[in-house]
């Protein structure tokens, strides 16, 4: 069952002085009132409505940008006031402003009882208002949601996900501190710009040549684990026409779903439909660390091959850095000729089991990078990521 549609709908608009305090029903009094949006994309302007569950007797409530400042599990700076939720009120419509695309959030807190964070991507105004867009895994973030037990992860017997729920911990979606804040963080501090968009919206793009017309340069900086059918072929199209893609995690482009509404319906291997991941990425998904497995680091093999990568890293052939895992990918022969591996963990789930970082070229000029870690795009602010990306950033952008 839809989250949104066990709720009841009233409607206020945080606009003003704000108003008296609000009261939810139906969570436990031992708990943070819960909160989540309506979608999980929104445009500059729109009104963003809100669920909650819950009982309070008063509620504040303030957006955030994520990864722009220091407060909470997402690192955000506020970009409006606080507000009080008044009335007896199970959804509130907020008014976003003309701010710019990233990942923002809801900070509702119960007093006396703590907060909950509500994350909503706010997609640019158009395509293309920066020459650089950054897809973010909702669907993914919410295949590993396990609230309500509506997870395949929990519950085997699971094929349908509801994409409208609130994220368990606290509102913070699943993994994220580990594989999404330190990037959207590094763009910050070192004044990136990026259009960005929710897997939704990556849906909903006319055509892999619309996105070539927009963007240099497409990162998918966490777990994309899960796609339909038309954000592969509108990427695949994208990386055809020269398009310039880079993976900072691993596993991507591995399940195909099909949704409708706030319904995710699957999963289907791609390889086992005929569309190898390998083939797109440069990489495929190996294994996963069965909790036996400790993260490791990469030893270098690509820096004579990709000189521009580790520029200023002081970093060359045999020397190591990092600490990864979790799940890795591996070059296979559906990986595109002339795939390089610029990094590599031996045997890191045993014999025969490498992680390698894979970088290829296309003759229609793609440049196409794959991490081929798990938590490398969650590494950013380590010194020696923080420069490879500053340099992947510079080469993959440059006309």
């Amino acid at each position: 069952m839809n989250a949104l549609g066990r709720l009841l709908v009233a409607s206020l608009v945080l606009s003003g002085a704000g108003a008296a305090c609000g009261v939810v029903a139906g969570a436990p009094t031992s708990k943070a009132v819960q909160a989540g949006f309506e979608r999980r994309s929104y445009a500059p302007g729109e009104t963003a409505r809100l669920a909650l569950r819950g009982r309070a007797d008063g509620l504040e409530v303030r957006v955030y940008r994520a990864g722009a400042g220091h407060e909470g599990p997402l690192q955000g700076a506020p970009v409006t006031s606080t507000r009080a939720a008044g009335g007896p009120s199970r959804m509130l419509a907020l008014r976003l402003g003309n701010w710019p695309s990233g990942l923002y959030y809801a900070r509702v807190t119960t007093p006396g009882r703590g907060s909950w964070y509500a994350p909503f991507v706010l997609r640019p105004r158009r395509l293309g208002v920066h020459r650089v867009l950054v897809v973010l895994p909702t669907n993914t973030w919410q295949a590993y949601n396990f609230e309500d037990g509506d997870s395949w992860y929990e519950d085997a017997a699971v094929t349908r996900v509801d994409l409208a729920r609130p994220f368990v911990d606290g509102g913070v979606p699943p993994h994220y501190h580990g594989y999404d804040r330190g990037f959207l963080r590094w763009l910050v501090v070192h004044d990136h710009a990026a259009d960005f968009l929710s897997d939704d919206d990556l849906d909903r793009v006319g055509s892999g040549d619309e996105l070539a017309r927009a963007y240099d340069l497409i990162v998918f900086p966490g777990h994309e684990e899960y796609v339909t059918d038309r954000e592969f072929d509108v990427v695949e199209r994208y990386r055809d026409l020269g398009g310039n893609l880079a993976f900072l995690s691993a596993n991507d482009f591995f399940y195909k779903v099909v949704k409708q509404g706030d319904r995710m319906d699957g999963r289907w291997r791609w390889r086992d439909l005929g569309r190898p991941e390998a083939a797109l990425v440069g990489s495929a998904y190996v294994d996963w660390n069965h909790d036996r497995y400790p993260n490791r680091p990469f030893v270098v093999t690509g820096a004579e091959r990709a000189p521009w990568l580790f520029r200023g890293t002081e970093l060359r052939d045999g020397t190591a850095f990092g600490v990864y895992g979790i799940e890795v990918d591996a070059r296979t022969d559906a990986s595109p000729p002339g795939t390089r591996v610029l990094a590599r963990i031996p045997g890191i789930f045993g014999r025969g089991e490498n992680a390698e970082m894979t970088y290829y070229t296309t003759g229609a000029g793609a440049k196409v990078f794959s991490a081929g870690v798990m938590n490398f795009g969650g590494s950013a602010l380590w010194p020696v990521v923080s420069t490879l990306l500053e340099n992947l950033w510079t080469e993959l952008t440059r006309p």
